[in-house]
Parts: C-alpha cells; sequence; structure tokens
C-alpha cells in the first residue's frame, strides 16, 4: 500500500486530495454523471491508496509484453506476433510467483522482483487489437494511471492509430515516456531518423518533448538471461546493443521515490481538471437552455399582465355604457317630475294608477333591457377575449416549441440524462395543456356562469335562485320602488296647500330620491360587476399560470440546482488548483 511508504506531510496531502475528490464526485453525480465517468473517478479515488502504477500501452506486437519481461528480468508475460493480452495484467510483488484472476478482464500476476515493491505494472491489450474490447480496457484504464509508457515498433514507428491514442493520453494529462522498441532491426542512422521523427510528432501530439528510449527489449532478456556476457566471438554485448540500460535507470533510478509521490497525486488533479471541465460546460449549457425558458415563461408572464391590464382599462370604457344608460334615465326622471309635479297636473295626481303607468313609460321606458344587454355584452366580450388570451399564450408557446427544435423534431441544446428528459416532457405538456382547454372552451357556458355569478352578486341570492329570472325583470323591481314616494301625495289636504306647499317639496324629495336610488343602483351594478369581472379574470389568469407552472417550477428548481453545482464546481477547481502547488512542494 502507498501510505506504508509516505511521510507524515505526503500522508496528510494524500488525505486532503482524497477528500477532493470524493467531494468532487459527490457534485458530479448532481450533474447527471455518467457510469462511465463515475466508474474511472471512483476507481481513481480508490488507486490513490495503490503503488505506483506504470501502464505500458501500444499496439498489439509493438514488444509490450516483451519490455515488462526485460525490466522484470525473466519470461513472465506472453509474446507473440499475434495479440497475446486479451485483459489487463497487473504485475505486483511477492516472494512466490503466481497468475490469477483478480476480477473480469483483470489478471494479476505476482513477481519477485525488487523493484515491485515500490512499483505496479499493467500490461494491456493492444491499442489497434482487432478485438475492439480489448481497445476498450486499456481506454479504460489509461486515466488511472501514474505514468504512461508508450511502446512503439522501430519496424513501423507512429502509425496514424498510436498518434490517435497518444492524443486521448494528452486529454487525461498524463506523463508519457516513449519506448522505441525492436532497434535491433535498424542500423544506428536509422535509429536517429526515427527518433527524431518520433520527437517531432510526439512534440506535436502531446504540447511538450517526452523522453524517448531506444531500445531492444528482445536483447535486453536475452542479456539478463545470460548474464550480460559477451558472444562467443567478442562482439558487442546483447545488454549494451539493447540499449536497455538508460531506460531502467530512468524508471528505477531517476524516477526517485519523491518524483513517483509527485506524478502518483498530480495525475488523479488533472483527471479531475478533465471532469470539471467537462461538466462545467455541461452545466452551462442547461444554464443556456433554462434562461431560454425562462425568458419564454417570463413572456407569458408578461404577456399574462398586459393582458389584465388592457382588460381592466377596457373594462372601465365597458362599464361607462351602463352607466349612461343609468344617467339617461335619471335626466329623464328629473325633467318627468318638473312636467309632471305642477299645480297644472293637479288631477291627474290624484290617479296614482296613470301616474305610475306614465312613469314606467317615460322614466324607466326600456332601461332594464339596455342595462340587461349592456350585461350580456359586456360578459360575451369578458369570455371572447379570455379565450382570444388563451388562444394566443397557446400560440406563442406552439411557436417556442418549434424554434426549440431541430429539423428531425429533436430538442436542440441535446445533452442527455433526465434533465433533458424532463425539459422536454414538461415543454410538450405544457402546450397540451393550453391547448386541450382552448378545445374545451365553451364560451356559452362561461357567459352562462358569469352571468349567474352576476345575477347572484346583484339580488344578493344564490346564483341558482337568481339564474331563474333575467337581470331585466331584477331591475325592474328595483326601478319602481322610485314611484313610492311621490304617488298617491294628494290623498289629504286643500288644493291651495298641495300647491303652494306640498308640490315643491315633494317635487324636490322625488327628484333626490331618484338621484340617489339611481345613484345607488348604479354604484351597486359597478361593484357587483367589477367584483364579479376580477373574480373571473384573476380565474382565468389563474388556470393560464397553473397550466405552466409545472414548466416554471422545473426551470426554476434545475436553475438554483445548476447555481450551486456552478459554485461548487468551482470551489473544487479552487481546492484543486491549490493541491497541486502543495503537491509541487514535496
Amino acid at each position: 500500500m502507498l501510505k506504508n511508504i509516505l511521510s507524515s506531510y505526503q500522508a496528510r496531502i494524500l488525505s486532503d486530495e482524497r477528500k477532493i475528490l470524493e467531494d468532487l464526485l459527490l457534485t458530479l453525480t448532481e450533474c447527471e454523471l455518467s457510469d462511465e465517468d463515475k466508474t474511472l473517478l471512483q476507481k481513481t479515488i480508490y488507486q490513490l491508496d495503490e503503488l505506483f502504477l506504470l501502464v505500458v500501452v501500444g499496439e498489439f506486437n509493438s514488444g509490450k509484453s516483451a519490455f515488462i519481461n526485460a525490466l522484470v528480468g525473466q519470461s513472465v508475460l506472453p509474446e507473440g506476433v499475434t495479440p497475446t493480452t486479451d485483459k489487463i495484467t497487473i504485475l505486483r510483488h511477492s516472494e512466490f510467483i503466481d497468475r490469477r484472476m483478480k476480477e473480469t478482464d483483470v489478471v494479476e500476476v505476482k513477481h519477485a522482483a525488487e523493484f515491485l515493491n515500490e512499483i505496479n505494472i499493467v500490461d494491456t491489450p493492444g491499442t489497434n487489437a482487432i478485438i475492439r474490447h480489448h481497445e476498450q480496457l486499456t481506454n479504460e484504464f489509461v486515466p488511472r494511471s501514474d505514468l504512461v509508457i508508450f511502446v512503439t515498433s522501430a519496424d513501423r514507428p507512429f502509425t496514424e492509430s498510436e498518434r490517435t491514442f497518444l492524443e486521448k493520453i494528452r486529454e487525461w494529462g498524463k506523463k508519457v515516456v516513449i519506448v522505441l522498441n525492436k532497434i535491433d532491426l535498424l542500423d544506428a542512422d536509422e535509429i536517429a531518423e526515427v527518433t527524431e521523427y518520433i520527437k517531432t510528432n510526439a512534440l506535436t501530439l502531446l504540447g511538450s518533448a517526452p523522453e524517448i528510449f531506444p531500445v531492444s527489449a528482445r536483447l535486453a532478456l536475452r542479456a539478463k538471461a545470460n548474464n550480460n556476457g559477451v558472444s562467443d566471438d567478442g562482439s558487442k554485448s546483447n545488454w549494451s546493443m539493447s540499449r536497455f540500460e538508460d531506460l531502467e535507470t530512468y524508471i528505477l533510478k531517476t524516477l526517485d521515490e519523491k518524483s513517483r509521490i509527485r506524478l502518483k497525486l498530480t495525475g488523479p488533479m488533472n483527471i479531475a481538471k478533465k471532469y470539471i471541465s467537462k461538466y462545467f460546460k455541461n452545466v452551462e449549457d442547461k444554464s443556456k437552455l433554462l434562461s431560454e425558458d425562462l425568458q419564454v415563461i417570463n413572456n407569458i408572464e408578461r404577456q399574462l399582465e398586459l393582458f389584465r391590464d388592457d382588460m381592466k382599462h377596457d373594462f372601465r370604457f365597458r362599464i361607462s355604457d351602463i352607466e349612461n344608460v343609468i344617467l339617461s334615465m335619471n335626466n329623464r326622471g328629473i325633467l318627468y317630475f318638473d312636467e309632471t309635479l305642477r299645480l297644472g297636473r293637479i288631477f291627474d295626481l290624484m290617479n296614482s294608477s296613470k301616474i305610475q303607468n306614465e312613469y314606467v313609460q317615460k322614466v324607466v321606458k326600456d332601461t332594464p333591457d339596455q342595462i340587461e344587454k349592456e350585461v350580456h355584452e359586456l360578459i360575451d366580450w369578458i369570455v371572447e377575449r379570455d379565450l382570444r388570451q388563451w388562444q394566443s399564450t397557446f400560440e406563442y408557446l406552439e411557436e417556442q416549441m418549434i424554434k426549440a427544435r431541430d429539423k428531425k423534431g429533436e430538442l436542440i441544446g441535446r445533452i442527455g440524462g433526465n434533465f433533458e428528459y424532463n425539459r422536454r416532457s414538461l415543454i410538450d405538456s405544457v402546450g397540451r395543456a393550453a391547448k386541450e382547454v382552448v378545445r374545451a372552451y365553451d364560451k356559452d357556458q362561461e357567459a352562462q356562469d358569469l352571468s349567474k355569478g352576476l345575477r347572484s352578486a346583484v339580488t344578493g341570492v344564490a346564483a341558482v335562485e337568481a339564474g331563474a329570472v333575467g337581470l331585466g325583470v331584477i331591475l325592474v323591481s328595483i326601478l319602481n320602488t322610485t314611484l313610492l314616494d311621490f304617488t298617491g301625495i294628494l290623498a289629504a289636504g286643500s288644493l291651495s296647500m298641495i300647491g303652494f306647499l306640498i308640490l315643491p317639496a315633494k317635487k324636490r324629495k322625488a327628484k333626490k330620491n331618484l338621484t340617489d336610488k339611481l345613484t345607488g343602483l348604479k354604484q351597486h351594478l359597478i361593484d357587483d360587476m367589477t367584483r364579479e369581472f376580477d373574480n373571473q379574470l384573476n380565474t382565468s389568469l389563474l388556470k393560464m399560470r397553473e397550466a405552466i407552472e409545472p414548466y416554471t417550477r422545473f426551470v426554476h428548481s434545475e436553475q438554483q440546482k445548476i447555481s450551486r453545482i456552478q459554485n461548487s464546481l468551482k470551489e473544487a477547481e479552487s481546492n484543486m488548483l491549490e493541491m497541486m502547488r502543495e503537491v509541487e512542494k514535496i
């Protein structure tokens, strides 16, 4: 275990780094972390407690297994010209050689090589193997490495698939050492030429010049098997020709304990950096979509408020038509009293039946019918405007949904996961809700309900009872009460007393009573109609808001969640950068 060789300072840094990665894992889980990324990050955290991990990659038949065998000094891994490694093989230290399956696609090989006390070596399937599963295994394991040994063959250096694979390695920020194997197939000039070719291409691909070691793993293993002896003819030894010593020295000595620990702790931070960048962009994409959705919701809300203001403004003009009807009746009444309550009609005034009929014909006239007509027109206007607003809201939503989809009918800005599914479902449900309301909107029933509510308000009784009579009938009853104060005024007294004392007083009182009653009636009607109008308007607006409420709630909730995640990712990035500065001090 790594902790067995760490100082207390290094152990503290390791513990802090694990905490950063664990917190990041929790944050990324809220970002709908993919199963693949989640597994890799979990393994990266687990890997912190393991020894330094040296991962060997390259195409099959480039000599990866031969390189490992030469480093160990014994053929512990199979070699061949066809893909022989179909699983991840982890080489660990043990006094007893052993080989066993640790988990699916992972084989553990034990060997007594001393350096394996501090280093674990991983052999991977070829990156260009025909069996695609092999390449997948390699791609999944490389991010967990602390040092990548990239083996390329001298007879086909830096193939297209190798360059592609190196680009992937660069994404993970891993330190790479390139081994040019099988140099025994080339002469000295060719080795120099190929080495320079690899150096130039690696600089472009990795952004920096890695260490490059030209070797012959085959000769190195042969030399170790023969104790590095000189050939019988006195020619140069296999060990010297293998040029393996520089590579071995680099791995086992130049990369001392502190260097390996720095690499060990830097690798997970690079993975964290990659995931923070990847999922921060994912979160920003969500935030952008939600901002667009919120704009749609805000536009609808503004439309509804404008609708409310327009309706209230127009209602005042509509209600003035009813006021004018009542005002006209009041003017007719004043004129009637002036013409009627005078001595010249003293004998007519004694006939209350005649006076009452005249009053109805000349003053009341068709006032109730006019008021009822105006009320019905007002009700129809309210219902019609209500329906038009529903249609306008639906058409706007439908227009926005069309804009939010590409030609294939998919939501623009696809980012996958539950977020996309919920967003799509809720956008569709909002449109469906508005469409269903428009389709089911019964103007006649709405008008009837509103009329019942108004009659109920005017009469002060239950709507079901008021619904049995028309508003005109109700108003006739109210208006006719204005006669009670002046009909039958000649029941007693002399003509002179009537003419000089009673008639002027009765005339003033009748005018005042008429004006007061009609003013009260007008205010009563206006108050009740305004109240019913406000109730209807508020109910309609509430229904429209309720139709989009599920999506509104989703947008606001997701915005709060995204804001929290963004802050957490920024904090994780800050902690990660601070941790990398601490690691550099080791």
